[in-house]
């Protein structure tokens, strides 16, 4: 047995007995109210209400006015029921009523904590959600059912691409186990994951400054660790049309009291994809090691990860004065089948915890990974009459990245007369080395073929000179004291971070040092949450992100000038009820970030420009009645463009973002048939703007998913199987990729998978 631990704010491993939000939950299953003869359940009645207002919303989404999200919003919140449920409290990481997320997730340094406690929005999903998504990437998991999380669709991209409250979000900002840079650089496989947590808004303060200026969001990946239990399973996958793979997932703890556990994912996926000559490959070997003492836990992960897609998908512009053409067919490919991107990942990180005293806590990370990158292919692509024509310019493009992050800090509990205080002291730090090859335009590899009907020429022979070497180094310290008050009903967070950034470039020819960024910020925040009652929880909070400033544009009048870095400002107010074993939460935001551009008169980059997001946000997940599981919520958003390098374009919605999204998740155990689920996913969304006046834009788009899985015996041995379609109706839409204006969203998908542990 594992000897009992010290409670820390934020500890994953919380003793339950003393968790602080004990009066809320049982231990087991939480009893329901027992409603008066001839009433409604309102646990029902209010689950039946999120169907009934998502149905809406799927139903008029492109066409609904501003005010119909917030007016829906409103009528859940005046409707929620009061309802007191005592028992025994449960652990963060411990699976929400479903087992699709879990009771809470890591805040940055602030440690894990139950979502009823966090004066954020945070998202924690779960292995098992994961599994039987049949997840590929994170972006699978991650933009199913979350209303402010906006994915354009694509499949076979270079990159995974998603927006979190209407900022595009880098996937160079993925956190691995708390640590920057340490997860695949473009693209990750979600099977050696645990849990896979969101935080929306900046987090500067919480985390440090992200390598890559997201601010609309966070994502963290907590890596498998062995359960009590021995785990050997092994999955066998195919996804349409004849991509074929396995996963093996091993997991056990040794010595006399399990201090020792070993965790081994090993995937492999091989074969053609759902896009017409695209093809994909995808090998992941991970392993996780832990040691639990009695005071010590220490903690290992390394990881070899290898991607290639053949044919894989860039997107296309328009020429000027071309309308948004129809889209072709989904299974069409819009870049030459010979085009390619690989990506190979590695990365190994130790992780360390020693319990100093009753109350105190010290623990460090360190890690390195490496990236390298090749791209083949479109660089470029504009459709020049109104018959689809488009000429398209051939690139190529490698890039070597090597990265080393690591963290140290203090964790702490003191009392001062009334006031309890959970503080925190870290340090940060981040540096990366990055090597560019390759041609931005390949001479004589250029090709004019339709979209409807796209021809490709040969593929140009290989040649990659040195184009870029630059290194950057991110430091930081933060500070935070969390002081409760009123039998810890009323939390105030206070902190700051200081961040320290460094960026230098370097001849490609000489090696020598040609320039050096070097400035430093401190970015404030605080939040205060109410426990109302032992169900409900109200907060606020303004917190700051923190994005490395640029360098002018050699094109510009004053190129190579370095800007310092800039600051994003998040308010937010929220409402967070946890009926037992179905939870609503809603979230009213503004997040202003200034923004760059050129002067067309003067020519003169400059950080001028300014983006202000809006956004009122509700969700919900959790079991709405015996084997009924639903998740989704709706958004709306107003990404409005509040200064502008064109007067004219002010006060035009940013590109990229659709005003308002809608999306449920749905599972129902059969009851007639034991072991079999029934699942079904809808995403609707409205209209995005692919140019900066507005004046061209993209449809809105619903899609829908159907599948069921079912959990079985084979000669003793549990077995599951899944199957699923995604995009049932093989609607066929444009979205907007990185880089350019439009892409293809991906065509109707079948997925199947067996499961069988040993």
């Amino acid at each position: 047995m594992i000897p009992s631990r010290l409670i820390f704010p934020g500890d994953p491993k919380l003793n339950r007995t003393e968790h602080s939000m004990s009066k809320r939950r049982h231990s087991g299953r939480v009893a329901r109210l027992s409603p008066q003869a001839g009433q409604a359940s309102p646990v029902l009645s209010l689950n039946l209400l999120s169907v009934a207002l998502f149905g809406l919303t799927a139903g008029a989404i492109a066409a609904a006015p501003a005010a119909w999200a917030q007016e829906a919003a409103e009528t859940a919140v005046k409707t929620l029921p009061a309802v007191t449920v005592t028992g025994q409290g449960e652990a963060p990481a411990t699976p929400y009523a479903g087992g699709q997320v879990t009771y809470g997730g890591r805040v940055g340094f602030l440690g894990d904590k139950d979502f009823m406690e966090t004066p954020f929005s945070v998202t924690s999903y779960t292995d098992k959600y994961i599994e039987d998504l049949q997840a590929r990437d994170i972006t699978d998991v991650i933009a199913r059912t979350d209303p402010t999380v906006f994915s354009n669709g694509v499949t076979g991209a270079w990159s995974e691409n998603y927006s979190i409250r209407g900022f595009s979000s880098s996937t160079s900002d993925i956190s691995f186990n708390g640590l920057f840079g340490m997860a695949p650089y473009y693209r990750t496989m979600p099977e050696m994951f645990e849990r896979i947590e969101v935080l929306k808004g900046p987090s500067a303060l919480l985390n440090g400054m992200p390598p890559g200026g997201s601010v609309g969001g966070t994502v963290n990946l907590a890596p498998k660790r062995a359960g009590a239990e021995p785990l050997a399973r092994l999955t066998t996958t195919y996804m349409s049309d004849s991509q074929f793979g396995g996963h093996v997932d091993l997991g056990r703890r040794f010595g006399e009291n399990q201090q020792f556990g070993l965790r081994f994912n090993g995937v492999y996926r091989n074969g053609d994809g759902p896009v017409d000559n695209q093809k994909k490959r995808a090998q992941l070997a991970a392993l996780g090691l832990d040691w639990r003492g009695e005071r010590v836990r220490i903690s290992a992960d390394l990881y070899d990860s290898d991607e290639r897609i053949d044919g894989v998908t860039r997107g296309i512009n328009l020429a000027p004065g071309i309308a948004v053409p129809t889209p072709p067919k989904p299974e069409t490919l819009l870049n030459p089948d010979w085009a390619y991107v690989k990506n190979q990942d590695r990365g190994a990180m130790i992780r360390g915890e020693f319990d100093v005293s009753d109350k105190l806590m010290a623990y460090g990370a360190i890690g390195a990974s490496r990236t390298e990158y090749t791209y083949s292919g479109a660089m470029s692509a504009q459709v020049f009459n109104a018959a689809g024509d488009f000429r398209t310019s051939m690139g190529q493009l490698n890039t070597n990245l090597k990265k080393t992050s690591g963290e140290a800090g203090l964790r702490g509990k003191l009392q001062t007369g009334a006031i309890k205080h959970q503080w925190v002291l870290n340090a940060t730090y981040y540096s990366d080395n990055q090597r560019d090859y390759g041609r931005r335009s390949v001479p004589g590899a250029d090709w004019v073929t339709n979209i409807y009907n796209p021809v490709w020429g040969p593929a140009p022979a290989g040649y990659w000179p040195p184009i870029l070497h630059s290194k950057t180094r991110l430091v930081s310290y933060g500070l935070a004291d969390t002081l409760s008050f009123a039998e810890d009903r009323v939390q105030l967070t206070l902190g700051a971070r200081r961040q320290e950034v460094r960026t230098d470039n370097f001849s490609v020819a000489t090696g020598a040092r040609t320039s050096r960024y070097d400035a430093s910020a401190t970015s404030p925040a605080a939040a205060l949450l109410i426990k109302a009652t032992d169900n409900i929880s109200v907060y606020a909070n303004y917190i700051e992100g923190l994005s490395k400033g640029q360098t002018a544009p050699a094109t510009a009048a004053n190129a190579g000038d370095l800007f310092p870095p800039y600051k994003t400002k998040q308010k937010e107010i929220g409402l967070k009820v946890d009926l037992g074993e179905f939870t609503h939460t809603l979230a009213l935001f503004e997040i202003t970030r200034p923004t760059s551009y050129t002067d067309p008169v003067t020519n003169v980059f400059s950080f001028g420009g300014e983006q202000r997001n809006q956004g009122v946000e509700w969700g919900f997940f959790g079991e709405a009645m015996r084997g009924v599981r639903l998740m989704g919520g709706v958004a709306y958003i107003d990404p409005k463009v509040t200064k502008a390098a064109l007067a004219a374009n002010e006060g035009k919605q940013a590109t990229g973002i659709p005003r308002l999204q809608g999306k449920l998740g749905v599972e129902w155990d059969v009851p007639v048939v034991q072991g079999l689920t029934l699942t079904a996913n809808a995403i609707s969304v409205s209209k995005q703007y692919i140019s900066a006046d507005n004046s061209l834009s993209v449809g809105g788009r619903t899609t829908f998913d159907v599948g069921a899985r079912y959990a079985t015996k084979v000669a003793d041995r549990p077995v599951m199987l899944r199957a699923s379609i995604t995009n049932l109706t093989n609607k066929a839409y444009w979205g907007m990729p990185q880089l350019s204006s439009l892409a293809l969203g991906a065509p109707r998908t079948f997925m199947l998978s067996a499961s069988m542990d040993f």
